[in-house]
């Protein structure tokens, strides 16, 4: 793995414009990916995980407003022309979400949308482009791709689909894949599937993966590093091993409770009281302070925790930092 980040992000704020008023998704985050190296963003709904990632990428809405720095290999995107970013975006970044039927066109064949990108990036002709589409196919698990490749996205069953995406995102072969959510509308065994189909696939082209998602037996089971987020906000992040072993925010620790237990499979849930707030009434503190159980004084409503090291690689935001395992 080398040192060198593909995607560094540095200070990233996102405000969006609604009409009840400014809405800031993400408010100051720094990250980074190493080539070969899976980084997982994690958090609930509306933590700012996705936003983050595609305002980094240069898809954001029209409406957002971003600040911050953010470096894919030596280039800075952030106040790039957008031809110019979608060029870098399309030749080096591969997505990767959640429906695989939003990110295909129904009334073309997958291997006409597979062999697109290769036209466009690549300079390839048509001809050539399909024949990379068929091994595209092939590569990642289509039986009889070079049958399969004019059939179209309805005649695919969800996990088929899904592997279909995949090959549109590694289509120009690309240094980073980001996953949004890739696996949550599948079913288990298909779920299974796709996350060694994407591990197999990251240790054959070398890729940085980002996996942004809300699953944390997931992310046990692929990541290298976590980032948790919450209220827009990076509160925990660390190498896999020591974040499970002991995390050192409340938060993180109640979204490991909160997974089921697979020698238990008939216990009930451990659910997180509350609900996380909105992005347009944020705490002025500790975002997290209404639903936590070991609050203490006024500072965590009124002020904001800094990140504070635990171990060099391991940070975390909290006035209260749990030295479980430490």
């Amino acid at each position: 793995m080398t040192e060198r980040p593909v995607l560094a992000v540095e200070d990233l704020t996102v405000t969006i414009g609604t009409r009840r008023g400014p809405v800031r998704a993400v408010a100051g985050v720094d990250w980074q990916v190493r080539a070969g190296e899976t980084f997982a963003l994690v958090g609930e709904s509306g933590s700012g995980k996705s936003m983050s990632v595609l305002a980094a990428t240069g898809l954001a809405p029209r409406t957002a407003r971003v600040t911050g720095r953010v470096l894919l290999h030596d280039t800075e995107l952030t106040g790039l022309p957008d031809d110019r970013r979608r060029r870098l975006r399309g030749r080096h970044v591969g997505f990767v979400f959640q429906d695989p039927m939003t990110s295909l066109n129904p009334v073309l064949t997958v291997g006409r949308q597979v062999a697109e990108a290769c036209e466009e990036h690549l300079g390839m002709t048509r001809r050539a482009a399909r024949g990379r589409a068929v091994e595209l196919l092939d590569q990642v698990g289509i039986p009889s791709a070079g049958a399969r490749v004019d059939a179209y996205p309805h005649q695919f069953s969800g996990g088929m689909r899904q592997r279909v995406v995949i090959a549109m995102a590694l289509a120009c072969e690309p240094d980073l894949l980001i996953a949004d959510e890739p696996t949550t509308a599948l079913d288990v065994t298909t779920q299974a599937q796709i996350l060694e189909l994407v591990a197999d696939l990251q240790q054959r082209h070398g890729m940085a993966v980002v996996w942004i998602t809300h699953d944390l037996g997931v992310v046990a089971g692929i990541a290298d590093r976590v980032a948790v987020m919450y209220g827009g906000r990076i509160v925990e992040q660390a190498p896999v091993d020591p974040l499970f072993a002991a995390p050192a925010h409340p938060y993180t620790r109640a979204l490991l409770d909160a997974r089921p237990d697979p020698a238990h499979p008939g216990e009930d849930l451990v659910a997180i009281p509350g609900s996380p707030p909105s992005p347009l009434d944020l705490p002025a503190g500790c975002a997290f302070w209404p639903r936590c159980p070991v609050r203490g004084d006024a500072r965590c409503e009124h002020e904001l925790p800094p990140l504070t090291p635990v171990s060099p690689e391991h940070v975390v935001r909290t006035f209260y930092p749990s030295r479980e395992g430490a």
